[in-house]
């Protein structure tokens, strides 16, 4: 069988490549293919009004891509969304096709996106990642947060049958169950409930429990553990720079030493880390190399950065935003410049194009999983694979990677169309095995050794605890930037496939990008369930998670 499929795969792959894009979503809405190339149309927001305005995207003289669109009532804006034009048309290149939302969603007639909203039928993708904020109380005052009680002037923290009803919200999603939930805020771990929330996630089955945090708990004796034993796997910690006068401009506060103390006691717990910088121009992204290198020599505890650049939550004047706006390619060709390691043309993928894989695995098992069908310029991204001496090379060296996508989409189609129970998992990723270059490949990773790190990445059994130690998996990091959206960049088509969730107390799911800005729901919803500033005992900051 598996010859007559390589076969199949042969001829497909030498033909022009089909994307299999679905017409409509789940509950009937119809689904606009992503449009691509330049110049296009979308739809953004007025920075001033919010209301919904057309937008032309467009190549500047620069080579840059450029957003312009005009307010009736408040005039011309002008931003860049890509400073290299040719990396953001290798993006679309890299898309499978859109997904179709969910069966349930709690908006099922929506006209106006993102007016109607909360999962809405209108929208394509279901929750890869889920954010439930625990509170907006934190113990730092971060001059670049949005989630803020000091200026908010009111105190939101839903209460534990709350965040119950989230969790299960989640849970409850159709047809594929969130599965992946990460607490936020403000700062989570000065959640009151902290870790009777961990155990709640743990208890529903969450098989990834995450929160967003600055760290400072984690650096306490004990803190790690004790929220590690209550279900807690990995930590997106705030890490804008390996210097403390990064940390005083972007928090308030001399930081490295409180970092370095959490990520130490985060490894002597077993879990892994995950670094977020919010990267400013002018400020931190001189520092994008260093941050890379200290994940490389922390291999053992650190499997991922996701660098963010910083969105601009509130009014800015058009020469700030000129010098302070950082986009995805410029975090390429920084990584590129400042490190040696990825080419910013060959070794950069968006994080859609890993569509392919999780629907061979779903078409191996029998059942749907998470595909991570977000917009292609919402992120990109790359694998390092850092061999014993700490040697990184990226994924694209020895894979052939962007050929071995294209012949997964076609296997996961043919598995989906006859009975490919009798054809094992295994032998589906032996079939791909010509993609494979052990010549070019890290010392000691071989054939074997690559498919046991893919189970190890789709199957947490396998690549965290004594599976890992026992060294089942190769080490990796995961390279990838995601830029969430403001009023100046904001685009319609992107906010629709967002896969960035978070679970709200009214019973609703909103994307990250309508939660946090445009219409930023976020706002109503604290609003909706909170207490007024000054509540006795209430002790009242600024966020920490690093998600600007």
């Amino acid at each position: 069988m598996g010859v007559q499929t390589l076969g199949l795969m042969d001829r497909a792959v030498k033909q022009d490549f089909e994307i299999i894009q679905p017409e409509t979503t789940y509950t009937g809405a119809p689904i606009r293919p992503v449009p691509r190339g330049l110049p296009k149309r979308t739809q953004s927001l007025c920075p001033e009004c919010s209301s919904t305005i057309d937008a032309l995207l467009s190549e500047d003289e620069r080579g840059r891509v450029i957003m312009e669109k005009t307010c009736p009532a408040h005039g011309y804006f002008r931003d860049v969304v890509y400073s290299d034009a040719r990396l953001y048309l290798k993006m679309e290149e890299w898309t499978f096709g859109d997904n179709r939302g969910v069966m349930n969603p709690a908006v099922p007639n929506a006209t106006k996106c993102p007016d109607d909203c909360g999962l809405c039928s209108m929208h394509t993708s279901h929750s890869g990642l889920a954010n439930i904020d625990l509170t907006n109380r934190c113990n730092l005052t971060c001059p670049v947060c949005f989630a803020n009680a000091n200026v908010a002037g009111y105190l939101y923290e839903p209460n534990l049958e709350q965040v119950r009803l989230m969790l299960q919200t989640l849970r409850e999603e159709k047809p594929v169950a969130g599965r992946i939930v990460q607490f936020s805020g403000g700062e989570p771990t000065i959640y009151p409930h902290w870790f009777e929330a961990l155990r709640l996630a743990k208890e529903l089955g969450f098989s990834h429990i995450q929160c967003a945090s600055n760290g400072i708990r984690f650096a306490e004796p004990g803190f790690a553990e004790r929220s590690h034993e209550a279900g807690l796997h990995t930590i997106y910690l705030q890490f804008d720079g390996v210097t403390d006068d990064i940390y005083l401009r972007t928090r308030g506060r001399p930081l490295l030493e409180i970092k370095l103390q959490a990520v130490e006691n985060i490894r002597k717990a077993g879990m892994k880390i995950c670094l977020v910088p919010t990267i400013v121009r002018g400020v931190n992204d001189h520092q994008v190399g260093d941050i890379v290198r200290f994940a490389i020599d922390n291999i053992d505890c650190i499997s991922a950065i996701s660098f963010q650049p910083v969105s601009f939550t509130g009014r800015i004047n058009r020469r700030e935003l000129e010098e302070k706006r950082y986009t995805m390619s410029d975090l390429a060709h920084d990584v590129h410049r400042q490190t040696g390691i990825c080419d910013p043309y060959d070794d950069w993928f968006p994080l859609a194009c890993v569509t392919p894989f999780s629907k061979l695995v779903s078409a191996l098992r029998g059942e749907l999983t998470t595909h991570l069908s977000c917009h292609p310029h919402c992120s990109l991204g790359t694998y390092l694979f850092v061999s014993a001496d700490k040697k990184a090379v990226p994924v694209t060296r020895f894979i052939d990677v962007g050929a071995m996508l294209r012949d997964m989409d076609v296997l996961a189609r043919k598995a989906g169309k006859v009975h490919m129970k009798l054809y094992s998992q295994i032998s589906a990723w032996n079939s791909l095995r010509r993609h494979f270059h052990e010549d070019r490949a890290p010392e000691g990773l071989t054939f074997s050794k690559f498919l046991e790190t893919l189970q190890g990445l789709m199957d947490k059994r396998y690549g965290r605890g004594e599976a890992e130690k026992q060294g089942f998996t190769f080490k990796t990091l995961m390279v990838a930037g995601m830029h969430f959206m403001d009023h100046y960049n904001y685009d319609i088509e992107r906010v629709k496939r967002c896969v960035i969730h978070y679970a709200a107390p009214n019973g609703r799911i909103y994307p990250f990008c309508a939660y946090n800005g445009g219409p930023t729901y976020r706002e109503k919803i604290e609003k909706d369930f909170s207490v007024p500033f000054g509540r006795p005992g209430a002790c009242i900051g600024s966020n920490g998670c690093g998600l600007h």
